[in-house]
Formats: structure tokens, C-alpha cells, sequence
């Protein structure tokens, strides 16, 4: 049974995949096909989870201060402010809930592992976490049009670890004054900017997964000159210091678990 199924997968699944459904789909046929040969499923689990919920706005869409239009999302805050944004359908995770949290989507995934499992699998236990930090972090938001992959979704997010160096020892003060200042902040790219006016910031692009709209207020957003790759976000602070001062800095800048970039004055002479 299992080489018939396998058979089956193959031919079904013979040419490019170009649709998130068959993707998915996929996805489902192949744990299938895992589980009956007996082999370690969990890489497949995790490719499930990723389709869900990576590089996704995650929406609690039964929070009070949300209104929808179409593919356009609206965030009013508490506190008067609001939040306008547009994506495909695919760029979003939406989950029947007030307020996004840990437990949430935990729950969220386990149903949506349990259906993907077969049906004497009747209970499991997902827990998430933060990742590991041994220092100052910021978190942020961006887009990337130019990304081939789903990068290019507005406004997915990251937390990432800061490190500075400036004059050969390490600066824990610079990091933590950064990561305050980056706290739940959008990275835009200038180029992308749309509309600037009443205290507010549009951003808009085509990109291969379709259109893509944001529009928020501008205390929320730091622009930069470059797109927001994790190279041009290293580069960009390296600028930011070297216009503080003449001293030499290097900065590790990181997005999420092992990648990062590593920006250094041009006459810095760090060991």
C-alpha cells in the first residue's frame, strides 16, 4: 500500500506546484505517506505549521476594533489610532479570537495537526517559545516586494538579537537604546512610500503574490533608503552610529535563528 500510495503522490504531484491549496494538499498526502512507512513525520508537521502561520499577519478577527472590506483589514486601537491593511488572502493566518496569544495559536495548530493526522492520533501537545535572546532585541515588521518568496508579504514580522561594538568592546547600552527605540516598529523602505501627509504613512507594491497596502501612523515606522533585508538593516544602524560620532563601530544584526549580517566602519580594526 504505502509504494502504491507513493505512486500516486508522484504522479499527482508530477509538475510545479503554483497555488497555496495544492501546496497544501501535498503537504497532507505526503505525512500520509510518512506515517504508513513508519518514518519521522515531524519535518512534515513543521512544513504544515509554516504553510499556517510563517511570514503571515496573524488576525484575532473577533477583536472588537476590526473592520473588513474585501481583501483590506482595519485596526482601530484604543487609543483612537488605526491601521489600514491589504494583502492576497494568503498573506494572512486568521483565527477566531479578541487577542493573539502563545496559547492561541497553540491551539490553533494542534486542530490544525489533528485533522492532518490520522484519526487514532487523538490528542498532542505543542508548546511555543520565544527564541533564546542573551541580549537586547527589537522587534519589527516589514515587507520585501523583491523577495521570490513570502518576504514579500507586508507587514510579517521578526524579533531579532542586536550587537554592537564600538571601538573594540562590546556596547550593551547602544543595543538596548536601539532595541527600545525598534520596539514593534515598521522597517519601510522609502521607495515604497505612497502617501505622507496628516501623520501618516502609506506604503504600496505589486509583487508576485499580488498587491500589498499599508497604512499606519508614521510614530510607528522608521524608514530607511534600502529595502529591509537583514544586510541593508545592518548597514542602515552602522550609519545611524557613524553619524553620532567619529569612534568605529561593528553590528551583528540578526533575523530570527541563524541568519544575520555583520556591518563594520571601513577603518575599524577589531581582533
Amino acid at each position: 500500500a504505502p509504494a502504491k500510495y507513493e505512486k500516486f503522490i508522484n504522479e499527482t504531484y508530477s509538475t510545479e506546484i503554483n497555488n497555496s491549496l495544492m501546496s497544501y494538499e501535498k503537504l497532507h498526502d505526503l505525512l500520509a505517506l510518512k506515517l504508513l512507512q513508519g518514518q519521522d513525520s515531524s519535518a512534515l508537521l513543521k512544513q504544515i505549521i509554516d504553510h499556517h502561520v510563517d511570514h503571515k499577519l496573524i488576525v484575532p478577527m473577533n477583536y472588537s476594533g476590526l473592520k473588513t472590506r474585501s481583501n483590506t483589514l482595519r485596526f482601530e486601537t484604543k487609543d483612537g489610532d488605526w491601521i489600514e491593511h491589504t494583502s492576497p488572502k494568503s498573506a494572512l493566518c486568521e483565527i477566531d479570537c479578541k487577542k493573539i496569544s502563545k496559547k492561541r495559536v497553540g491551539l490553533y495548530l494542534k486542530t490544525l495537526l489533528l485533522e492532518a493526522l490520522p484519526d487514532n492520533v487523538t490528542d498532542l501537545e505543542i508548546n511555543l517559545s520565544k527564541e533564546l535572546s542573551l541580549g537586547a532585541f527589537y522587534t519589527y515588521s516589514h515587507g520585501l516586494k523583491k523577495h521570490d518568496g513570502n518576504c514579500q508579504r507586508i507587514a510579517h514580522g521578526h524579533r531579532s538579537t542586536i550587537k554592537i561594538w564600538k571601538n573594540d568592546r562590546r556596547n550593551r547600552k547602544l543595543e538596548k537604546l536601539l532595541a527600545k527605540q525598534w520596539t514593534d516598529i515598521y522597517l519601510g523602505t522609502n521607495e515604497d512610500v505612497v502617501s505622507l501627509e496628516g501623520g501618516r504613512i502609506e506604503f504600496a507594491y505589486t509583487s508576485d503574490q499580488g498587491a500589498f497596502r499599508l497604512n499606519l501612523n508614521e510614530e510607528r515606522v522608521h524608514l530607511m533608503n534600502s529595502d529591509s533585508t537583514v544586510e541593508c538593516i545592518a548597514d542602515h544602524i552602522l550609519t545611524l552610529l557613524e553619524e553620532q560620532s567619529d569612534d568605529q563601530y561593528r553590528v551583528y544584526a540578526f533575523e530570527g535563528i541563524g541568519k544575520g549580517a555583520i556591518a563594520e566602519s571601513q577603518q575599524a580594526s577589531f581582533k
